[in-house]
């Protein structure tokens, strides 16, 4: 088992979000294409990406992590069995890296495994969510993926017409369940911002038919405590499907106390990189495993090999799998949420794009998908994706 090449580049997130916290339209992503040979006369190209939420990553990873990867012994590389070992690979990667600091390595690193496990699972002739099934649930992989909509972004001049309209499209297009943003308004006063809020919330709750568990809030970490008490008070009567990163993500002790006072489910995470941090939030944090959302992304938090042993931890301290929904919305996190199986995933159907979504011929029905039957992660059932990832292989 080795490595033959390994081509890199960056790519733009195409996006029009930009508003006075943060300008995704300027976001850029790493793409890698990694070429494996087995020994056998089987060759797989695999690849990566990363996950929204996070710029490329060029110089950490030619630096350090692919100079890294080409070195690793061809023992490290392979699995008794003779198939491709992505353990070996991270273990390679990691190599003379200190413990802790688990910020933008570990987007890198989760470029390059993202793509090992493409190439890993297209040398087995195997779809991703199948070989995981196979190596870790005994062959059990769920028949498809509960996955809801993300959007509800701030404009400039977005008013809650605008907002209604963005979200019946979403209905439209087979979702049930959708998110929005909330505590956007800088500069705003607390109560002003507030009751513009829960002014959006119902205005969306009237299109859901009142039904509170169709809609989940997302503040992206803006909140102090007193705020976050405030907003929670204010949506506790509408029974929300959960009310998402509320507070700074390394603030556990915040998080525990705010979990004391709302009894609805909180979700969490996606900025959390590591196994460790992940620990963390479950020592510290007062998240409850009877309804809390864990929303830790694989793409950027060291890839499936760190994620694997977040879910170990997670077993340990009693929480399910169930209980993560993965953040990013991409091909990656859906085929371990059906392999693995998770509670679900992010869906972006209108930003992020070509990264966000999932295979072309893969409709959305009942906020429900199912995956292709294609070797590797999929990429090449998405074309406008595959268009980008191509040009690293001519």
């Amino acid at each position: 088992m080795r490595i033959t090449a390994i081509r890199d580049g960056v790519a733009p997130i195409a996006s029009d979000i930009a508003n006075a916290y943060i300008d995704f339209s300027k976001m850029t992503a790493s793409i890698v294409a990694v070429t494996v040979e087995d020994g056998h006369g089987r060759s797989a190209t695999g690849f990566g990406f990363n996950s929204n939420g996070r710029y490329a990553q060029p110089g950490l990873l030619r630096e350090r992590f692919i100079p890294r990867l080409l070195e690793a012994p061809e023992v490290a590389l392979a699995t008794p069995e003779g198939t491709l070992n992505p353990a070996g690979a991270w273990a390679a990667m990691m190599r003379n890296e200190k413990p802790g600091g688990h910020g933008e390595r570990s987007v890198a690193v989760g470029v390059l495994d993202m793509a090992l496990w493409d190439a890993a699972a297209k040398l087995e002739g195997k779809p991703l969510w199948a070989l995981l099934a196979e190596r870790y649930r005994q062959g059990q992989a769920d028949e498809s993926a509960w996955i809801y909509a993300a959007g509800g972004y701030y404009y400039p001049g977005k008013d809650v017409g605008a907002l209604v309209e963005e979200m019946r499209r979403y209905l439209g297009m087979g979702y049930s369940v959708v998110k929005m943003k909330i505590g956007g308004a800088p500069g705003t006063p607390l109560r002003d911002a507030l009751k513009e809020d829960i002014a959006r919330i119902e205005a969306v709750l009237k299109l859901l038919g009142g039904d509170g568990s169709r809609l989940c809030v997302d503040v992206n970490g803006r909140f102090g405590l007193h705020a976050a008490l405030s907003y929670a008070a204010a949506l506790a009567p509408y029974k929300l499907r959960w009310y998402e990163e509320p507070l700074d993500p390394l603030d556990y002790s915040t998080h525990a106390a705010l979990a004391e006072h709302y009894a609805g489910p909180i979700a969490t995470g996606e900025n959390l990189f590591s196994m460790q941090d992940a620990r963390n939030l479950i020592r510290h944090g007062g998240l409850r495993p009877d309804r809390d959302i864990l929303q830790f992304d694989p793409a950027l938090s060291y890839g499936l090999v760190e994620y694997l042993r977040t879910l170990e931890m997670l077993a340990q301290h009693g929480w399910s799998p169930r209980r993560c929904v993965p953040h990013g919305g991409h091909q990656f996190a859906l085929n371990i949420a059906v392999g693995l199986g998770l509670g679900g995933n992010e869906s972006y159907p209108e930003v992020f794009a070509p990264f966000g979504g999932f295979a072309d011929d893969t409709p959305v029905q009942e906020s429900r998908i199912r995956l292709h039957d294609t070797p590797g992660i999929g990429f090449e059932k998405k074309s406008a994706l595959y268009a980008v990832l191509k040009t690293l292989v001519g």
